[in-house]
């Protein structure tokens, strides 16, 4: 019998009022969780019950154990990772996402999700000044950006060296050699792990992470003529917040015939904004762009952007060719020539959603407005008696030193435990440093104040 919608009626209208309520809380509960998942597990685990429950009372369970372990990201004064909030337009249009239960893999089953994911490509390209024939595909985060991205590229520079390897594998394959900077994220190499690459050859990089052109240089010539190469960069270092210098870089890596990938995670969204477009000066001659609408963007989670310029690399590598599976011939190409799965949920519509929300002036102001936040917070942390800002803050990151170690380490546990904010601990340039990732929409005048105070106060403990 098909599913009558009064059936859902009991467990969604539960929901909706639990999540109202966890959203009406964000501002007054502490930011991090209260118990531990060893602790929430003794709740919510153990053995199957024999009997089920009513939906409604699932949902009212769930809702109650679940809220001690529940970490308040969408928090104005979360900084702990670059994770961002969630929008509204993004949240209610997941929820309808989720309501309407489409395979989002082909454009003939599902027509309304692709032709929304299009639209929202075709936007995203345009606010990022990429290639507006450039395919993008909506995979689950910024990891599989890269690895979808990489794939292509391991395709396009094996091609070019006489090699089909979606038909002979790795086996006898020339040698793919892969630069990156030497503070890269660590997803690049597990990407690239993943693709049977191995470990990539890493270059030089400046006191704020950016990778070294003359380095950069002799790198390249040190690889032999004719032998398959891919070169990283990045845009947004996870410490620093720095940009590689993508206009010399890509042209020396073009000059040997590599591929030119951009990990931009959290930072290609500067090339939105009029102000910040000089961070990636160059950086739309690249072949391969990540990043991830999820951190920058706010949309709900399990959204990254993989942006190929050469859609023939990225079917290559990623596309999928069956009897019972009704391809386009003609369009775009289908969803799942782009990505990783072939059955997926529509993650590209709140993208849609929120693009459509904020519109071009909408998207700029938000950028603009993390990085000034971030600013903000670095003033006021710099005029902390006993605090050292380590890094160039020009766009959302910012790195802080309390002098040693041990001093680090224990400010930045105080801050934890009180609960107003949450920055997270890191090690950056052989030191320990309390991390402050700025990437929430909703961050205001008052949570910068509030959060500078509790490390002012940490540090006066």
């Amino acid at each position: 019998m098909t599913a009558r919608g009064e059936t859902y009626d009991d467990s969604l209208d539960k929901a909706h009022q639990h999540v109202r309520r966890w959203l009406s809380s964000i501002d007054e509960r502490p930011v991090g969780p209260r118990v531990t998942a060893s602790e929430l597990l003794e709740s919510v685990g153990g053995p199957l019950p024999d009997n089920g429950l009513d939906p409604g009372d699932v949902v009212d369970e769930l809702a109650a154990k679940a809220d001690p372990g529940l970490m308040a990201i969408a928090s104005g004064r979360f900084f702990g990772w670059v994770m961002g909030g969630t929008l509204p337009a993004g949240l209610a249009a997941d929820w309808m996402v989720s309501g309407w239960d489409q395979n989002a893999g082909m454009r003939y089953s599902t027509p309304a999700t692709a032709a929304l994911e299009e639209a929202a490509a075709s936007w995203l390209l345009e606010l990022l000044h990429l290639p507006p024939t450039a395919d993008v595909g909506f995979v689950t985060g910024a990891t599989m950006s890269n690895f979808t991205c990489l794939a292509a590229a391991r395709h396009a520079v094996l091609a070019q060296a006489g090699w089909d390897v979606e038909r002979n594998g790795l086996t006898g394959a020339p040698r793919v050699r892969v630069l990156v900077g030497a503070e890269r994220h660590d997803t690049i190499d597990l990407a690239l792990r993943y693709l049977g690459l191995g470990q990539p050859t890493p270059v030089v990089a400046d006191d704020q992470g950016r990778i070294d052109v003359d380095a950069l240089a002799e790198a390249l010539a040190a690889i032999p003529p004719g032998e398959p190469i891919v070169l990283c960069l990045q845009a947004g270092n996870v410490h620093s917040g720095a940009f590689d210098p993508f206009a010399e870089a890509v042209s020396l890596a073009h000059a040997r015939g590599a591929w030119v990938h951009v990990d931009g995670a959290f930072g290609l969204w500067a090339a939105a904004s009029p102000g910040l477009s000089h961070l990636v000066e160059g950086l739309s001659g690249a072949d391969s762009w990540t990043t991830d609408a999820h951190k920058t963007l706010n949309v709900p989670y399990d959204c990254g952007l993989a942006i190929v310029a050469d859609s023939g690399s990225m079917r290559a590598a990623m596309g999928v060719h069956a009897s019972y599976l009704v391809a386009d011939e003609t369009g775009p190409g289908d969803p799942y020539e782009k990505v990783p799965e072939l059955s997926r949920r529509a993650r590209g519509v709140p993208v849609w959603a929120v693009l459509r929300s904020l519109g071009r002036k909408g998207v700029v102001d938000l950028v603009d407005g993390l990085a000034a936040n971030a600013r903000a917070i670095a003033a006021g942390l710099s005029e902390i008696e006993g605090v050292e800002v380590l890094n160039d803050v020009g766009y959302t990151q910012i790195c802080v030193s309390f002098g040693s170690d041990e001093r680090t380490r224990e400010v930045t546990a105080r801050v934890i435990e009180d609960g107003t904010t949450w920055m997270s601990g890191s090690r950056w340039h052989d030191r320990d440093v309390l991390r402050v990732s700025v990437s929430n929409w909703s961050t205001d005048a008052e949570d910068v104040r509030l959060s500078v105070d509790t490390v002012r106060a940490a540090v006066g403990s």
